[in-house]
């Protein structure tokens, strides 16, 4: 077997409060890395403490691609993702540096990593229309239209995934195929990459939990529901007839704050509705990483050793570009 001489990358995947930023940045400094951000609410200006954004001090020093790279009223799919990434990727491997894909969104990995069927671009005026509809009629009942023209989609999606239904009556009405059908087609080619993928996950589900409580308690003190002010002061987000509809607002603790600023709530149940909501995204980001048979696992907390000696193993095989002597 010849020598793989694809340029290297890690791929710091894990839930939400496994600790991937602080891994992901020791990574790049000791490497001479840079940080291409796998998060699908880190893409939005304005999500900051909500989404647990690394901040300058964090950052300094370190090159990170894929934040802030739209307003919270803009779409963003995963196919514009994995090109604006692959494009990312293109000039940190020129720079002759190690691209880090860190973050915790699955979908974004697929896209980046395997690739997404190709099918029609969005289309702003009939996503409109598809939204009034649904105003009108209920997300349930464009579902059942769903399920008329397309019953292997409305097989996986949800009646209450407004997102993934929006998008699906979208290819259909566009197009006149089932997105399905769309999704069948061979995807374009893989990222040319050697890929280490890591997997963080504390062992110990009852570990993640507190972490989960932890940092959601510090996003409280560091000023959470004024960052949630500020968005809803927006003049764009004003203006919008359903800002809980948005992608960027369906963030976790994002949408719980908004409803607590409403009047819906009190603290003690945003608090309560955060942590939950938070959870709950962890657990389905686990079920994820489960079905990445390719991924190693470590326990952040237990493993660091061995984390350290998987990368180092990893970066000085033939054909690695590593970088020593870095903090």
């Amino acid at each position: 077997m010849g020598i793989d001489t694809r340029p290297p990358a890690i791929a710091v995947m894990g839930p939400t409060a496994s600790g991937k930023t602080a891994f992901a940045i020791g990574l790049a400094r000791r490497y001479g890395g840079e940080i291409v951000s796998v998060d699908s609410a880190l893409v939005y200006r304005g999500l900051d403490i909500g989404a647990a954004k690394p901040d300058e001090a964090e950052r300094a020093g370190i090159p990170h691609h894929l934040l802030d790279v739209r307003e919270p009223w803009q779409p963003y799919s995963a196919a514009e993702f994995a090109a604006d990434a692959r494009a990312a990727i293109d000039g940190i491997v020129a720079r002759g540096r190690l691209p880090i894909l860190a973050g915790g969104t699955g979908l974004y990995f697929r896209a980046l990593l395997r690739g997404l069927a190709p099918m029609p671009e969005a289309d702003p005026l009939l996503r409109g229309a598809i939204a009034d509809e649904a105003a009108a009629r209920g997300w349930q009942a464009l579902h059942a239209e769903l399920a008329r023209v397309d019953p292997a989609a409305a097989a996986r999606i949800g009646p209450a995934d407004a997102q993934r239904i929006q998008r699906a009556l979208e290819v259909f009405r566009l197009s006149g195929r089932p997105i399905s059908h769309w999704q069948r087609d061979p995807p374009p080619a893989r990222l040319p990459l050697r890929v280490l993928k890591l997997a963080l996950a504390p062992a110990d589900r009852a570990g993640l939990h507190a972490r989960i409580a932890r940092r959601f308690d510090a996003m409280l003190a560091a000023g959470f529901l004024d960052e949630v002010r500020r968005l809803r002061a927006s003049p764009a987000l004003v203006a919008h007839p359903a800002p809980l509809d948005l992608p960027a607002l369906r963030a976790v603790g994002y949408r719980q704050a908004w409803e607590h600023l409403d009047g819906a709530f009190d603290a003690a149940q945003l608090r309560d509705r955060g942590i939950f909501a938070t959870r709950q995204l962890a657990k389905r980001q686990l079920t994820w990483l489960r079905g990445e048979l390719d991924a190693r696992w470590f326990d952040p907390e237990r493993d660091g050793g061995q984390l350290a000696d998987a990368v180092d193993r990893f970066l000085g095989a033939p054909g690695a570009v590593r970088r020593r002597g870095l903090v």
